[in-house]
């Protein structure tokens, strides 16, 4: 199976690559578990629905591309933004009540991938349903 998926990924990066491939800067923002955890069940909950508000407002304005938590015991996600400069990610970053309340620390790091990377992805989504 692996060999497959290894063989699948050379098949499609070949193809982007045939393509007119151009790079395209992002910001990876790589959220972990902060030092302030100690909010009760309820104050919790506040925060977190803030912190999904605050990822759907950067969605519906078009500066988030993908955004998702670990799926292990170490918590934290990530989020891939859409925007100029790393100084901008960050204003956008520091918002998050998350980040506010300690609940979440941050690291901001520019990314290049190629420009059609999550184009590519929707259309197959869109293409799909």
């Amino acid at each position: 199976m692996k060999k497959l998926l290894f063989l699948f990924i050379i098949i499609i990066s070949s193809d982007l690559m045939a393509q007119d491939f151009e790079l395209k800067q992002y910001f990876f923002v790589m959220l972990k578990k902060g030092p302030n955890r100690n909010q009760d069940s309820t104050m919790a909950m506040k925060i977190q629905e803030g912190h999904l508000k605050n990822i759907t407002d950067l969605s519906n304005e078009g500066k988030l591309v993908c955004a998702g938590p670990f799926g292990d015991d170490e918590g934290g996600g990530i989020l891939i933004l859409n925007v100029a400069t790393q100084e901008e990610a960050e204003n956008l970053v520091i918002k998050d009540p998350a980040i506010i309340s300690g609940r979440l620390i941050y690291e901001i790091r520019p990314w290049w991938t190629d420009k059609r990377t999550f184009t590519v992805e929707l259309e197959e989504y869109q293409e799909s349903n």
